[in-house]
This record gives C-alpha cells, structure tokens and sequence, in this order.
C-alpha cells in the first residue's frame, strides 16, 4: 500500500502544528511592525481596493477561509505564515502609496450628500415607493457627479460620499445634481439634498478614505440643514480665481442660530460658507 498520501497528510498537520505556536506568531507580528505600511493590512477595510497587493490579499483571505472552514471549522487559528505573508503585501502596499498610488498626501475634494426629511417620509410610504424613490434619486445624482470627475467612495442609504480632484468640478457637480434632483418624484414626495463639502488630505485606505477632512466635510453637510449646500473655506480657498463667477454661485457666510453651540468635529478657525446659484431665492 502506498503511505505517500498519508506521510504528506502528517507531514501538513505537523507544519500547521508549528505555523500556529504562539511564539512564533508573536514573532511574526513583531516583524510585520518592522515593515512599512500599515501592520494591520490584510482587513476587509485595507484590502477593498484596486491596488496589485489589494487584489493578492484578497484571494488570499478567501483561500485562507476557504481553508480554515474545510479544517478546522472555520475557527480563524493564528499563523506565523500567514503573517508574514501579509506583511510583503504590507510593503508592497506602502511603496505604491509612496510612488502615488492610493497615497494620502494629495488633496482632494470631499462631498458628502442627504436627503432631507427623508426618514419622516420612508416610514408613511413603505418600502415599496421607498425603494424606488432610492434608485430614481442615485439614477439622478450619480451621474451628476461621475461625468464631472467624481469617484462615488460609497452609499450611505439615502446618501452619497463622493470624492473630486478639483474643488470646481466638485461645486459644479453639486449644482448639477441638485437640478437633476428636480426631476424625480414618488408619490407626491418631491425629494431635496443637502450638501457639505471640504477639502484636505484625507487618508485612502482602499477603497474608502479617513481622517478628520473627511469629517469636517461630514460636518459640513450636517450644517446644511434644510437643503442647502454649505462647504469650508479650505474648498473656497482652494478654486482657481474666478471660479465663483464662472459657475454662476454666490457664496455668503454661515449664520447658526443664537444658542447654537459651535459644530463638533470642525476645527475653530475653518471659515463656514453656504454657497447657492447667483439668481436662487432659497433663504
């Protein structure tokens, strides 16, 4: 009888043996701090993107699933291997952020979006037209923003985080959308956005993007209240010359209201504008 299959099948159980003692896992780790990039790569959150490591990682952690359902039962044992493996990836990762593919050091535009009394309106009307004023309104907004160079980062139920290059395509992007969005109506509900918009260095982690520019901007479309478009003075600051005029904006300061407290999360000395169409009437 040939024991080949066997020997080979012991041979694996005592390596897996040895790739999960502790010490050497904690070895591992150790290493991977050593490296550069981010030590926890390899997360469903640093491993959303298009990048060559990205797309490795990702294989890797469904094989890795695959293979932990099949022999252990899917409980995620450690293993030195497997942390050594994603720390190559992790530097590969870090060198191409360095040479500029998914690096955080370029500043870019973040706009956030929200329909309002969205939630009010959902609970009467049901699912049913719920669901369709969703697809009628992304089918509007969508658009707007990507033929005007925007990168939709991800839905946010009734809204959209979106991500420019350039602030005036941004701006402009946001006035397109908000004249699209005049066009979709379910059942008698006329839909309305409000906006927020900032601009700085977020941090890319795959797919998505972190930091505080983004939640200033976040911030930015909360002060937006009731379906107004109000961006920072880092976005104001940062258009060419000019470019208010060009797009036919008029941009005045952001009054809060008398016992209004200051917004969390914007750093104090950040200017707050409302900025809407030159020949609006909107208050």
């Amino acid at each position: 009888m040939d024991e080949t299959p066997g020997l080979g099948r012991r041979l694996a159980d005592r390596f897996a043996a040895v790739d999960r003692r502790p010490e050497l896992v904690r070895l591992a780790r150790r290493l991977r701090r050593t490296l550069p990039g981010d030590p926890g790569f390899g997360d469903p959150l640093s491993t959303a993107g298009t990048s060559g490591p990205q797309a490795v990682a990702r294989l890797a952690g469904q094989w890795r699933t695959a293979r932990l359902a099949g022999r252990w039962g899917g409980v995620d044992e450690p293993s030195a291997v497997h942390e050594l493996g994603f720390g190559v990836l992790q530097a590969w990762q870090a060198l191409l952020e360095r040479t500029g593919a998914g690096r955080g050091d370029r500043e870019v535009t973040v706009v956030f979006t929200d329909l309002v009394g969205f939630s009010t309106w959902s609970l009467a009307a049901g699912d049913v037209a719920t669901l369709d004023l969703l697809r009628r309104v992304a089918g509007a907004l969508e658009p707007a923003f990507t033929d005007r160079g925007g990168t939709v980062v991800k839905r946010l139920g009734d809204g959209l985080m979106v991500v420019f290059d350039r602030p005036e395509r941004a701006l402009e992007a946001i006035f397109a959308a908000r004249a699209a969005l005049t066009e979709v109506t379910v059942d008698g509900y006329l839909p309305r956005i409000r906006v927020g918009a900032h601009t700085g260095l977020p941090r890319r982690i795959g797919s998505d993007w972190l930091g505080v520019d983004v939640t200033v901007a976040a911030r930015m479309m909360e002060l937006a209240g009731n379906g107004h478009v109000v961006v920072s003075s880092a976005t104001l600051d940062a258009l060419p010359a000019g470019a208010v005029d060009v797009l036919g904006l008029e941009v005045r300061p952001h009054r809060r209201g008398l016992f209004t407290s200051a917004p969390k999360g914007v750093p104090p000395e950040l200017g707050i504008w409302r900025v809407r169409t030159a020949v609006a009437t909107e208050g």
